[in-house]
C-alpha cells in the first residue's frame, strides 16, 4: 500500500515532469510569439509571415496559357529571391454529402443526363471509399532578419509581400495575409505537429 509521503512525491514528480516537459516543447519551437498584424517573431531576431495563395487548375488551360503561366512563375522565382518557404497542407475529404446532393438532383435530369451523372458518381464513391479525395491548401512564408536597430521588419515583410502578390497574379493566383492568430495557430499545428506524426 502506498504511504502519504509516497503519493505526494509521485505528485510532485509528475508536476515537475509536465513543467520540463511544456518547457522543452517550448525551447524545441522555432517560434516565440504570434503577434497582432499577423507576424510572427521567431527567435534569434527573425520574423515571418504566411501568405495563402489559391491555385489555379493548369490542366484546363491551353498551351499558350499553359506557356505563359510558366513563364510567369519564372519571372517570379527570379524576381523574389530572398527567404521563403512552399507549404502545402492536404486534408482528407469525406464526399458522402456531396454524392447524396448529386443523387438527389440527378431525379430531376432527362434520361441522358443521368446516365452522365451516374457515372461521376461511381468515380466519386470510388474515389471516397479509397481515401483518395483531398483538398489542398498552399501558402508561402516569407522571412526577414533583423541586421540593425533601424531595420523595420513589418514594412520589408510588406514589401516582400506585395512583390509575391503582383507576380502571382500574372500566374493568375489569387494571394491574402493570413492575421487571423487562430488560422495562424492552425497552420503552425498542422505543419510541426502533423508533419512530425507523419515522419
Amino acid at each position: 500500500m502506498l504511504t502519504k509521503t509516497l503519493i505526494a512525491n509521485t505528485i510532485k514528480n509528475r508536476k515537475e515532469w509536465r513543467k520540463i516537459k511544456v518547457k522543452s516543447i517550448q525551447q524545441w519551437m522555432p517560434f516565440d510569439e504570434i503577434l497582432d498584424n499577423g507576424i510572427i517573431k521567431l527567435k534569434e531576431n527573425k520574423y515571418i509571415k504566411i501568405i495563402e495563395v489559391e491555385p489555379i487548375n493548369y490542366n484546363l488551360k491551353s498551351n499558350f496559357e499553359k506557356e505563359a503561366i510558366l513563364n510567369s512563375f519564372k519571372s517570379f522565382l527570379k524576381t523574389c529571391q530572398f527567404d521563403m518557404q512552399i507549404i502545402i497542407k492536404s486534408k482528407k475529404e469525406n464526399l458522402i454529402q456531396h454524392i447524396n446532393s448529386m443523387k438527389k438532383n440527378q431525379e430531376k435530369e432527362k434520361p441522358e443526363i443521368k446516365k452522365i451523372i451516374n457515372k461521376y458518381i461511381q468515380n466519386i464513391e470510388q474515389l471516397n471509399a479509397e481515401n483518395k479525395s483531398d483538398s489542398k491548401q498552399f501558402y508561402i512564408v516569407i522571412g526577414h532578419e533583423i541586421e540593425g536597430k533601424k531595420d523595420n521588419y513589418v514594412d520589408q515583410l510588406q514589401e516582400k509581400t506585395n512583390k509575391i502578390r503582383d507576380n502571382l497574379s500574372r500566374c493568375g493566383n489569387k494571394t491574402s495575409s493570413i492575421k487571423s492568430k487562430e488560422e495562424i495557430e492552425k497552420i503552425l499545428y498542422n505543419y510541426f505537429y502533423l508533419n512530425n506524426e507523419n515522419n
